[in-house]
């Protein structure tokens, strides 16, 4: 079974959560960044993209980034924007979104879980992101981000986060976004653990190459260390963990750059030998095995024979499976949709306005908004040992940097 303990937490007081917490790092640009942080001295935004505060033409992996990251890290706890606590502590951590409430415990989890597969992943890492992140938290001594973990719901632990939210919360703010975030401090955390303890395995919902950086800055500290216990706070890392049932998953569309040499007829012709294409005015997909193409300024949908879909095979029955064995290959020529600059991907937050501006803006020829992964096909593959194609999630609304901050000393 995996593990969680309480820590130490590094946070802002309460007067400045909300001007503190941010937006993770890696769903925003630089000049969206920048933009955000604006009027800010302390924004976390100054921490987790500290390339805000480096001229634009920064490499994104100099020396100077993750060394102003630092700097503002240390700068933060000097001026009291963010303070350590004297006691371990858990936390529970409630969003609310479009009126969908989502509550996590806040606690650490163990590097070896990790490792030996306690806590299931469903997708690759790309080794320069990875690499990214780990320099970033060895540099600060830091988990600056939380990992999103999910498990399949624990009916006592659920009771105990519904009883405990009835008290005064320790924060309790509503972000430019519109999203709610509410944090109640739990300093009797045995419980809690005991109750999480009890769960089979933990899955990573989001924050993968969070969770590779963890583990790898933890076996570099072991590795350095010649007096290691494994009593260290390095061999735990930062997580939020939620019930399965409470989350919202939202599609993770696609953009094509090109149509590989053809007409868009020609494209509409290859597509209506996959499934049935037909014109929509919907450009949202209602099931799994349906995509909503948009093309030559218009949209169509089109829906995968279900009799071809083999849906005991985990990974090949997801759409974004389908979508990549059937279309973007066969069709588009794309190999490799992690590393081919021809395909991006586009949150689905972002809704399908945003794929109809891209292929408008004549940048992007081709987009795809699809169905979204279910948290059962996520178990699912995880469960099987399997690996997602890229990009098969994306979770709303996001968990907030700076609110909650794990040291590794």
């Amino acid at each position: 079974m995996p593990r969680v303990k309480p820590f130490r937490a590094v946070r802002p007081p309460v007067d400045k959560a909300a001007a503190v917490a941010s937006v993770p790092y890696d769903v925003v640009n630089r000049a969206e960044a920048a933009q955000l942080a604006e009027g800010n001295p302390d924004s976390f935004l100054h921490v987790v993209r500290p390339d805000i505060d480096l001229p634009p033409e920064t490499d994104p992996y100099a020396d100077e980034i993750y060394e102003t990251a630092a700097k503002n890290f240390r700068a933060f706890m000097d001026a009291g924007t963010l303070q350590q606590d004297a006691d371990e502590s858990i936390f529970l951590y409630r969003q609310i979104m479009d009126g969908n409430s989502q509550i996590g415990v806040v606690a650490c989890a163990h590097i070896d879980d990790y490792e030996n597969n306690r806590i299931l992943k469903h997708e690759f890492t790309r080794p320069a992101k990875e690499d990214d992140r780990t320099r970033h938290v060895t540099t600060l001594a830091a988990h600056a981000g939380p990992v999103f973990l999910t498990y399949r719901d624990h009916e006592q632990l659920n009771q105990s986060v519904e009883d405990a939210i009835k008290q005064a919360p320790l924060y309790d703010f509503t972000a430019e976004d519109g999203v709610q975030h509410t944090v109640w401090k739990i300093e009797d955390a045995e419980s809690y653990c005991k109750a999480l303890g009890e769960v089979p395995a933990f899955y990573v919902a989001d924050g993968h190459h969070r969770a590779a950086s963890a583990w790898r800055a933890g076996k570099a500290r072991r590795e350095a260390n010649a007096d290691h216990t494994g009593e260290e706070e390095y061999n735990w890392f930062l997580t939020v963990l939620f019930p399965a049932s409470q989350l919202n998953v939202l599609a993770y569309n696609r953009v094509i750059k090109d149509l590989n040499g053809q007409t868009p007829d020609q494209i509409r012709e290859r597509l209506a030998e996959v499934g049935t294409l037909e014109p929509t005015d919907d450009p949202v997909s209602d099931q799994a095995g349906s995509f909503c193409i948009y093309l030559d300024g218009s949209w169509s949908k089109l829906t995968v024979p279900a009799g071809s879909i083999d849906h005991n095979d985990a990974i090949n029955s997801l759409d974004v499976a389908l979508l990549e064995k059937r279309v973007i290959r066969p069709i588009f020529g794309i190999e490799d949709v992690r590393t081919d600059p021809r395909i991006d991907f586009v949150g689905g937050i972002r809704g399908t306005g945003e794929l109809e501006k891209k292929v408008q803006s004549g940048e992007w020829a081709f987009a795809v908004s699809m169905f979204p992964t279910s948290i059962a096909q996520l178990m699912a593959v995880s469960d099987a040992g399997e690996v997602m194609p890229p990009k098969s999630t994306w979770f709303e609304p996001k968990l907030r940097s700076g609110l909650l901050v794990h040291l590794l000393d």
